[in-house]
């Protein structure tokens, strides 16, 4: 496999991953609970065997764990609390501020289009 279609089919799973994860963090703000019972729960999803696994466990676990960091920092740029967004607008965030802030082999523009594809 070329060095390109290598990266190409990394990204389309990593842009599943964050598909999966957006709906497992509107998950864990409707009904909270542990992110490892969510994570498995995502396991069995339709899209799951296209996915980064990895990354996607990755997304859930950092963002339930680091939700409280992440919302200050959103705090920031937002002209209201993080807790009175709407749920898919925060779960776009949170994975985004993640990405951004903990990932910077992801370029910041690849960041960007996905949070503005997945709302």
């Amino acid at each position: 496999m070329s060095r390109t279609a290598h990266h190409d089919s990394r990204s389309g799973a990593r842009s599943v991953a964050r598909k999966l994860a957006l709906q497992a963090v509107y998950r864990l703000q409707i009904n909270d609970g542990p992110w490892q019972d969510v994570v498995n729960e995502f396991l069995t999803a339709e899209d799951m065997p296209k996915a980064d696994r990895e990354y996607f466990e990755e997304i859930i676990r950092a963002v339930a764990e680091g939700r409280e960091g992440l919302d200050t920092r959103l705090s920031a740029w937002l002209d209201r609390k993080p807790a009175e967004l709407d749920p898919v607008e925060h779960a776009v965030l949170l994975v985004g501020t993640w990405e951004l802030q903990s990932r910077p082999d992801v370029p910041y523009r690849v960041v960007i289009n996905e949070a503005v594809t997945l709302t």
